[in-house]
């Protein structure tokens, strides 16, 4: 299976279990693998048959900088479940990283693969 991905998707949202967390935005990055199978949109160079990553990245955007989550894990569950669902995709892998939230660390986070490969 094809697939389609988006790389380092920063995004500012509130994000942690510390009081401070609650009330200071913070960047996390998303990285995206879904499953799709491209060569109908390739045979027929049509947009509408493709799996559009800037929809996908849109919505992204959205959910994230609109929500508000106390884990990373709840975060990466339920963007999986919207990649599933709403763009009927087979399979995803999610990672979710805060960068700088341990010192001396890029990042720190979570990686889940849901789906049928």
């Amino acid at each position: 299976m094809d697939r389609v991905f988006v790389r380092a998707l920063r995004i500012e949202t509130v994000i942690g279990i510390y009081a401070w967390e609650r009330v200071t935005r913070q960047v996390v990055e998303l990285d995206l693998e879904m499953a799709w199978d491209n060569r109908p949109p390739a045979a027929k160079d049509d947009i509408t048959l493709a799996l559009d990553y800037e929809k996908v990245a849109n919505r992204m955007k959205q959910f994230v900088g609109d929500g508000e989550f106390m884990l990373v894990e709840t975060m990466a569950e339920e963007i999986a479940a919207i990649l599933l669902g709403e763009f009927q995709t087979p399979w995803v892998r999610v990672r979710v990283t805060k960068p700088g939230a341990i010192e001396g660390a890029a990042g720190v986070g979570v990686q889940i693969e849901r789906g049928v490969r």
